[in-house]
């Protein structure tokens, strides 16, 4: 994992994907100073109910190490992504990433990608897949149309609501 900073949206982004996800009952994250604890259920020492409770969310402080700490400034993380292009078709469709994680154009390496610029596609067609801690979440197009603009490469890192495809929908 790189040394990147997490912004609150990237935290909350993260406590939605494990609460609705039905494969954790605990997780764990510590990057920096900042530590994640979620929990479902009641804690493994004390026997659990017939249903499961909600998730707890318990964020640790944890001391400042004694060596400096590169801190990313929140200016910078709330900086929309500059290398997106601003000559979108009239009415285009902007298909974003709905959270934090790694673009991928194929569904594994060496594969064809999913989409390419001119392919048809429609609103069901996936676009990319997006890796959330191993978690592979496909993308649809939401929109029947032709892509005009691929603004992701493979594997690079996205952030929540960065654009990864345009599309020109379809005239009727």
């Amino acid at each position: 994992m790189s040394n990147t900073a997490f912004s609150y949206q990237d935290l909350l982004q993260i406590v939605d994907l494990i609460k609705t996800s039905t494969q954790f009952n605990e997780f764990h994250l510590k990057v920096g100073d900042i530590e994640l604890d979620i929990r479902r259920g009641a804690p493994a020492a004390s026997p659990a109910p017939a249903a499961a409770a909600p998730a707890a969310v318990v964020a640790t402080p944890v001391p400042a190490p004694a060596t400096p700490v590169a801190v990313t400034p929140p200016s910078a993380i709330a900086e929309p992504h500059r290398s997106v292009p601003l000559d979108y078709p009239a009415g285009a469709v902007l298909v974003k990433s709905p959270m934090v994680g790694s673009f991928y154009r194929a569904p594994e390496p060496g594969a064809h990608p999913f989409v390419e610029v001119g392919a048809r596609v429609t609103a069901a067609s996936i676009v990319g897949i997006v890796e959330v801690m191993k978690l592979m979440n496909s993308i649809p197009a939401g929109q029947a149309g032709v892509v005009t603009h691929l603004l992701v490469e493979d594997g690079e890192p996205v952030q929540y609501g960065q654009v990864l495809v345009v599309i020109e929908p379809e005239t009727a």
